[in-house]
């Protein structure tokens, strides 16, 4: 799982970062606000990536996810591409689990056809 929803966070990471060149065109905001809001949700998106296994990574993706969704009032592409990688992460996190379980049934398969008979 952490394979799959780390790629997925790095990907986040350019978008968001070509989100907010997009978004510096807006009169309405600053390049300080666009590159704070944009900064923070880059420095997130990589640092999910080495706490996707611990408690609460998997719901910080969410936040993520909805975040990415949510600047589409600003950038209105990111409402497609936020409902992309939401879909994405929902996928990683689900495969992710269902090879976790088969690497754990495979390994426990391993380990019983190497333990001794009759031991």
């Amino acid at each position: 799982m952490r394979t799959l929803c780390a790629s997925t966070l790095i990907g986040e990471f350019f978008v968001i970062g070509f989100a907010g060149l997009v978004a510096m065109k807006s009169d309405d905001l600053t390049n300080a606000t666009v590159w704070t809001v944009c900064g923070i949700g880059m420095l997130l998106s990589v640092l999910l990536c080495g706490m996707i296994t611990r408690p609460g990574g998997i719901q910080l993706g969410w936040v993520l996810q909805i975040a990415l969704v949510l600047s589409g009032f600003v950038v209105p592409m990111m409402f497609i591409l936020g409902v992309v990688f939401a879909g994405l992460w929902w996928a990683s996190v689900h495969y992710g689990r269902k090879i976790d379980e088969a690497k754990a049934r495979w390994a426990a398969a391993q380990e019983a056809a190497e333990a001794p008979a009759g031991g």
